[in-house]
C-alpha cells in the first residue's frame, strides 16, 4: 500500500486517469476508422503510429467481446448466501449486538443515513434480512420469518432505549450496495502490466526455491492473461482451481506453513516476505529437517479473469486434499487480510481444524466483520488520499474482486469470534492453538484499535477512560502462547511486508510456532 503524500496522490491519480480512459478512446478511435470507411474519407495514418493504431483497435475489441459479456454475466450470478436454522441466527444476533460499541452509529453506517433520528423500523427489518436471512423472495420471506425478524428488531429498540419511527426512507444501504458492487474495465494494457508483475513474481520464487503446482492443460485457458512459463512446471496441483507454491517439508519436529494471501496482484506483494520466511526456517535445517512452506493463489482477487471464487465447502475441500497430497498432518496457518476468511472458514471446519496448529492472522478483515467499517472502507467510501485511491480502482473496482464481494461474500461464513480459535488457555497445556495476531495502527480498511481491543478483552469504556491500559496492550511483549498481538501504530493495511524491520517479527513469530507447534 503507497503512503499519503501529495506526489503519490498526483501519481496515483496520473495512472488512474490514463488507465480509466484507455477505452472510451479506444471506442472512439474504432467508431472514427468506421466512419472514415463508410464514408470513404480520407485517412492519414502517419498521424498516428501502427503499433499505438492496432494496440487501440485490440482495445476497442477486448471491451465489446470480454469485458461487456463478462460484465453481464457476473452481474446477473446468483448470490452465495448460506441459510441459518433459528437457533444458530440468534445466537449470531446476540453475538453482534455484544461486540457493537454504538448501536444507532453501527445502525446509521449500515444503512447509510447521517442521523441516528432518521432510522426507520422498515429500514432495520430490511437490513436484518439481508443479513440473517437468505436472499429470495421478500413476500415468502416475510410469511415465514416476519415473526422472528419483528422480535430481533424489538431488542434493538430495547437495546437502543427508544422505540424506532415506523416507516422506510428510500435510502440505499451498505448490505445493499454491496450486493450491487460492479467492477470497472480493465485495459488489455493492465493486464499485460500484470503478465509482466507475474513473471517477477514467478522467477523469484523459483529463485528462493519454491515450485510451482499448476492445474491441469485443459485449464490453461481460464486463467487471463495467460501464464504460459506455469506450463514448463513438472509439478500438478491435485485438484482442480487451486494453484500454489511448494517447498518440501522433510522435518520431524517442526510443524510446516500454510500461507493464504489477501486481495490485490497475486503473491507479488509477499515475495520479499516468503523469501525472508524461507531463509529463517532454514537455519540449522539439513536434507531431512526442511520446514515446508505452501503458499495458495487465490486466483479470482489477484486481478485476472478467471472462475468465480470458490464457495466455502469446495475451498475447504481443495486446500484439505492439497494437504493430504503433501502428506502434512498439521501445520502453521498464516493468513494475511482477504486470506484470513479463507482461514476463518478453514478454523471453522470440523473436518479441517484439527490439522491447524498455531496460526497468524496479519492485517484480518474476519474479526467484527459485522461492523460496517470494512465493507464502507472497501465499498462506499469516496477516496480522497492516495492510498484510498489505490485500494478503491485497484482492489475494489477489479471485476473478480467486485463479483466475489457482491456474490459469494456470505458475512455469516467469513466472520470469526474468539472462542472459534481455539486459543490455549496455559503454556502447557496440550489443548487449544497460540494465535498471534497483527494488526496496524493507520489501517485503511479495518478497525484496527476496535478489533485490539476485543481480542485483548479490553471494553469499549476502558479503552476511553483509562488510557494506560489501551498502550499496556499494544505496547505488550510478544509471549508466544494463548493470544498475542502485534502492533504497528504507523503502518498501513499490508505495509508490515513491505519493510525488513516490521516482517522480521512477524517471521519470528511464525519460526517459533514452527518450533512448538
Amino acid at each position: 500500500m503507497i503512503g499519503t503524500s501529495t506526489v503519490e496522490y498526483f501519481f496515483i491519480r496520473v495512472c488512474i486517469l490514463f488507465l480509466h480512459n484507455i477505452a472510451p478512446v479506444s471506442i472512439l478511435y474504432s467508431i472514427h476508422l468506421l466512419a472514415v470507411q463508410y464514408f470513404h474519407l480520407p485517412i492519414y495514418p502517419e498521424r498516428i503510429p501502427y503499433p499505438i493504431h492496432v494496440w487501440l483497435i485490440a482495445e476497442a475489441v477486448f471491451f465489446a467481446t470480454v469485458f461487456i459479456p463478462l460484465k453481464y454475466a457476473r452481474r446477473h450470478s446468483p448470490i452465495y448466501h448460506r441459510s441459518l436454522s433459528a437457533e444458530c441466527r440468534e445466537k449470531l444476533f446476540r453475538s453482534c449486538n455484544a461486540n457493537v460499541p454504538n448501536l444507532e452509529k453501527y445502525l446509521c453506517r449500515w444503512l447509510m443515513v447521517s442521523e441516528a433520528e432518521c432510522i426507520k423500523r422498515d429500514n432495520v427489518k430490511d437490513f436484518i434480512r439481508w443479513a440473517f436471512f437468505r436472499p429470495g423472495n421478500r413476500h415468502e420471506q416475510d410469511q415465514q420469518n416476519e415473526a422472528e425478524i419483528e422480535t430481533y428488531t424489538t431488542e434493538i429498540e430495547k437495546l437502543i432505549g427508544r422505540k424506532l419511527s415506523p416507516g422506510r426512507m428510500d435510502v440505499k444501504g451498505l448490505g445493499q450496495l454491496l450486493n450491487e458492487a460492479g467492477g470497472s474495465h480493465r485495459s488489455l494494457l493492465w493486464y499485460n502490466c500484470v503478465f509482466v508483475v507475474d513473471t517477477i513474481m514467478y522467477y523469484k520464487m523459483l529463485y528462493n526455491g519454491f515450485h510451482f503446482h499448476r492445474s491441469t492443460l485443459s485449464r490453461f485457458f481460464t486463467i487471463f492473461l495467460f501464464r504460459p512459463l506455469t506450463i514448463l512446471t513438472a509439478y500438478r496441483s491435485p485438484v482442480r482451481h487451486l494453484t500454489y507454491w511448494h517447498r518440501r517439508h522433510t522435518s520431524k519436529k517442526r510443524l510446516p506453513v500454510l500461507f493464504i494471501h489477501g486481495i490485490g496482484i497475486g503473491l507479488y506483494p509477499y515475495t520479499s516476505f516468503l523469501r525472508d520466511l524461507n531463509r529463517e526456517l532454514e537455519t540449522g535445517a539439513t536434507d531431512d529437517s526442511d520446514v515446508g512452506i505452501i503458499a495458495l493463489e487465490i486466483m479470482p482477487v489477484s486481478s485476472r479473469i478467471t472462475h468465480p471464487a470458490l464457495e466455502r465447502d469446495v475451498m475447504i475441500c481443495e486446500i484439505m486434499e492439497i494437504m493430504r497430497y503433501h502428506g502434512w498432518s498439521k501445520f502453521v496457518l498464516v493468513s494475511h487480510s482477504y486470506g484470513s476468511i479463507i482461514a476463518a472458514h478453514l478454523l471453522k471446519s470440523d473436518r479441517f481444524a484439527a490439522l491447524i496448529g498455531p496460526t497468524v492472522f496479519i492485517d484480518p478483515v474476519s474479526f467484527l466483520l459485522h461492523l460496517p467499517d470494512v465493507a464502507y472502507n472497501f465499498i462506499a467510501r469516496r477516496p480522497a488520499r492516495a492510498n484510498e485511491y489505490q485500494l478503491w480502482y485497484y482492489a475494489s473496482k477489479d471485476t473478480g474482486v467486485a463479483h466475489t464481494l457482491a456474490r459469494r461474500f456470505s458475512w455469516i461464513d467469513n466472520i470469526i469470534w474468539k472462542e472459534d480459535l481455539g486459543i490455549k488457555a496455559e503454556k502447557n497445556q496440550e489443548e487449544g492453538r497460540n494465535v498471534t495476531v497483527v494488526l496496524s495502527g493507520q489501517d485503511l480498511i479495518v478497525d484496527a484499535e476496535t478489533v485490539g481491543q476485543y481480542l485483548m478483552g479490553s471494553s469499549s469504556e476502558a479503552r476511553t477512560a483509562e488510557k494506560e491500559e489501551t498502550r499496556a496492550w499494544k505496547n505488550r511483549s510478544w509471549i508466544g502462547y494463548g493470544l498475542d498481538v502485534l502492533w504497528y501504530e504507523q503502518l498501513d493495511h499490508a505495509q508490515v511486508f513491505d519493510f525488513e524491520n516490521t516482517r522480521r517479527p512477524v517471521i519470528k513469530v511464525i519460526s517459533v510456532y514452527s518450533d512448538t507447534g
